[in-house]
């Protein structure tokens, strides 16, 4: 299983490479748990700030392979279980106190597509695709993607996409706002030098926050949001790395913000 995902760190980036790519980094349920602890593991670790997941070879995720499509074709696969068992297939990603980007290398449908929405970010190299595929495959959008799609790039182009199962650029999906696009030759190094820099220049804590700001802020209103940002902004003024923060700048050199505490 540890074979379906590789594991690299790099200044204290994470790097997490789904690994199957004759096949496209196509999904499995070996691959969704070998990758759900190598990020579970990632997040407590010390030495890691940041989380980059991308895919081997050509594609990013192709979604789940076509063989295990037509196993499941006319059966009712989603028991009660099932259901509760998928319940933060994803939404976990949003959970964790560390940044998550979708380093998004090349193609990728279906639940591949999915995964990246649940990342913090995503970069998307300029020769990449993606479709949903949901609708060309007689299925339903899945795993939370209807909720999150609107709320990312509004729900014209969330319909369009969603409905069309049609083929995306990485252009048309920057216009979007839903990715930031590279150049494919310079990917991977664009990646790590961004990822790194949120690990080395950003406080752990902050980023933390600020990510469950972001998160949760869907789910209330202004005037909570307002109050509660309040409050961490009174706890963040005594915290040591406020005082690192503007230490650094003055003196003009890298800042030395302490690990988060578990």
């Amino acid at each position: 299983m540890s074979d379906l995902v590789k594991y690299e760190l790099c200044e204290r980036v994470a790097t997490l490479t789904l690994n199957r790519p004759e096949e496209g980094n196509a999904w499995s349920e070996d691959m969704e748990q070998a990758l759900r602890n190598l990020v579970l593991n990632a997040d407590q670790g010390p030495n890691v700030r940041s989380i980059v997941i991308t895919g081997a070879g050509r594609a990013f995720c192709v979604g789940r392979s076509m063989q295990g499509l037509s196993f499941g074709a006319g059966k009712e696969t989603d028991t009660r279980e099932d259901i509760e068992a998928h319940r933060d297939r994803f939404s976990y990603l949003t959970t964790l106190r560390k940044p998550v980007i979708a380093a998004i290398n090349g193609g990728m449908a279906g639940v591949g597509f999915v995964l990246s929405l649940y990342c913090d970010l995503r970069f998307m190299s300029d020769k990449a695709n993606f479709a949903t595929s949901f609708a060309r495959r007689g299925l339903v959008a899945e795993e939370g993607s209807a909720w999150l799609l609107p709320r990312l790039i509004g729900q014209m182009n969330a319909m369009d996409i969603l409905l069309s199962g049609r083929k995306v650029s990485a252009a048309e999906a920057g216009n979007m706002g839903l990715v930031r696009v590279v150049p494919a030759g310079d990917f991977a190094e664009t990646v790590q030098s961004f990822a790194a820099d949120l690990a080395n220049a950003s406080s752990p804590r902050s980023m933390g926050i600020i990510k469950q700001q972001v998160w949760s802020a869907h789910k209330k209103s202004l005037s909570e949001v307002t109050r509660a940002s309040s409050a961490l902004v009174q706890a963040s003024v005594v915290h040591q790395d406020f005082a690192e923060g503007v230490a650094h700048f003055k003196e003009r050199r890298m800042p030395q913000f302490a690990d988060l505490e578990d």
